[in-house]
């Protein structure tokens, strides 16, 4: 690879992805109480659900120090590019501790080439930038054509989320616990989007959990119509099954070339909760 491939802990990335395309991953950090792990390094998935589900207070996550990106491009050849993809600057400070890095490390050697992306996403999103922007390495290009054109990848990403459970956005204080528990009497399932901006916004609110899934697999239409050259990526929380299943109807319907499906990561997930889905691919 002619150009080194970074990115955050805001991304869910599968081993061969990150094997292939030699990705090298800087985490986030994750606070339960006093204890603090780095997701991903020293946190497993089950050990994460376990301790969240004990919990009375939800755990915390928090950016990478600019430090810790410092010495992730320091370790790089000086004479190898590094494009970093970032989790969205809306809901993190971990871009602004990517540019930082890349401003101290420029004036100790003014020659590197380093570009950080704002992917506007997280979880599946940037799953889906990552691949693409491997991909167009392997085909040869240059860090200034494949900066232009992750910018225009990123313009063009579509992210949905389902959420199948309101206990984590109760404990986190986005939902009230009325609102809370109405929405779990009546089995209010609640559907979000990416916003153009890198924001996670309510779209609808759908009762039932076969209408909620149905609705968000017709809501992909909504988005494009040629499907036949663009991948789809689905992050998930706990239920793999599930997952599968979902994303082989989401296949078979809109012929998609190719998926990727990841287990979401602990930034989603604290807010997600158990059984949510995260999909991304590119509209038209």
């Amino acid at each position: 690879m002619n150009i080194q491939l970074m990115t955050d802990g805001g991304a869910d990335l599968p081993k061969d992805l990150l094997d292939r395309y030699n990705v090298h991953f800087i985490p986030l950090n994750i606070h339960f109480g006093d204890e603090q792990f780095l997701g991903g390094v020293d946190i497993d998935s089950p050990t994460f659900y376990d301790k969240m589900r004990k919990a009375e207070e939800l755990p915390r996550t928090s950016a990478p120090s600019p430090y810790a990106f410092y010495e992730a491009y320091k370790a790089v050849d000086p004479e190898k590019p590094i494009l970093m993809i970032s989790l969205s600057k809306e809901l993190s400070t971990t871009y602004e501790n990517a540019l930082l890095a890349k401003e101290m490390l420029l004036e100790e050697e003014p020659e590197r080439k380093i570009e950080v992306i704002n992917s506007r996403s997280a979880t599946s999103g940037m799953t889906l930038l990552v691949d693409e922007a491997g991909k167009r390495i392997e085909e040869g290009y240059t860090i200034e054509e494949l900066t232009e054109h992750m910018h225009e990848r990123v313009s063009k990403l579509a992210t949905l989320i389902l959420l199948r459970t309101v206990e984590n956005l109760m404990k986190s204080g986005r939902l009230s616990r009325f609102k809370g528990a109405i929405a779990k009497t009546l089995n209010i399932k609640i559907l979000m989007h990416g916003s153009p901006e890198g924001t996670i916004e309510v779209t609808e609110k759908v009762r039932g959990n076969k209408k909620a899934v149905r609705r968000f697999v017709d809501q992909i239409g909504e988005y494009s119509k040629n499907f036949e050259d663009k991948v789809i990526a689905m992050s998930y929380s706990t239920a793999e099954d599930k997952a599968k299943q979902l994303l082989q109807e989401m296949k078979d319907r809109y012929s998609f070339k190719e998926s990727v499906l990841v287990e979401m990561g602990p930034l989603i997930a604290t807010h997600a909760g158990e059984g949510g889905f995260v999909i991304s691919f590119f509209k038209d």
